[in-house]
């Protein structure tokens, strides 16, 4: 029923196999799409190497570097898209960064340059290649993002993290309102606590983790594969009518008073 053949899906923010961003790659190639992805180069082509070799399964037609802090590289992504494929169809954001240092302890402490850069990367980022993508889905399209319950509550250590979040879910809809004339739709998944790359960094992540599998509805964490199953879905037909979201795939947690 969920059929993506023909659709033309980049994927950012693949770092390693745990990453979300990975689960969502593989439920969108399942489903038919031509994937492409990006990965966030440095000096000595580590993360390349490692991105390259975990996605090759997937048989991407598009292996791009992108640095979102860097407009260059934005552009320049998103011509090689127009050049290979002539439109793009889904645009997968899991991109976040914030300094170890602003995961815990308190968040007064959070420095200027601190809270310009997890602004810049977590947020921004989104509406920077919102804008590139705009052009090339010509026949509409699904852009999706990923977001966390931070972001609408306070979580330990949590912090400037949570500022990012929240600007990124209020990015989500004005995006939405002003694609949706294109037929473009965007939405968020609020995925619960995965042991990922980008959450190690967090102070107390194990900690939460245990305490939504003590406290959720269902009485355990979700997987990469069931925010990835959301994300397809997303990207669908079968989602035809939804945009503006934050769709909650956190086993529950989020329904809670504790």
């Amino acid at each position: 029923m969920l059929d993506l053949t023909g659709k033309n899906a980049l994927v950012t923010g693949i770092a390693n196999n745990r990453s979300i961003a990975w689960g969502i790659a593989q439920q969108l190639h399942q489903a038919g799409a031509n994937i492409g992805v990006t990965y966030l180069p440095d000096d000595k082509g580590r993360f390349e190497k490692k991105v390259q070799e975990l996605v090759a399964p997937l048989n991407p037609t598009i292996f791009e570097p992108l640095n979102v802090q860097d407009d260059q590289q934005v552009q320049s992504t998103f011509e090689v898209i127009k050049d290979k494929w002539g439109k793009l169809d889904i645009l997968i954001h899991c991109l976040a960064f914030a300094g170890k240092d602003e995961l815990s302890g308190d968040f007064s402490n959070t420095t200027r340059e601190g809270f310009t850069r997890a602004l810049d990367i977590s947020a921004y980022s989104l509406v920077n290649l919102s804008a590139a993508a705009k052009p090339l889905m010509t026949e509409g399209g699904a852009i999706v993002t990923l977001s966390y319950l931070g972001g609408v509550r306070v979580i330990p250590n949590y912090n400037v993290m949570g500022v990012a979040k929240a600007a990124l879910e209020m990015n989500v809809r004005y995006l939405a309102a002003e694609l949706g004339p294109s037929n473009i739709r965007v939405n968020a998944i609020s995925a619960g606590p995965i042991r990922t790359l980008a959450s190690s960094a967090v102070g107390g992540i194990l900690d939460m983790m245990h305490h939504v599998e003590k406290i959720a509805p269902l009485r355990r964490n979700v997987s990469q594969e069931e925010v990835g199953n959301t994300a397809a879905f997303l990207c669908s037909d079968l989602s035809s009518g939804i945009t503006g979201q934050v769709i909650y795939v956190d086993s529950g947690y989020n329904i809670m008073g504790m």
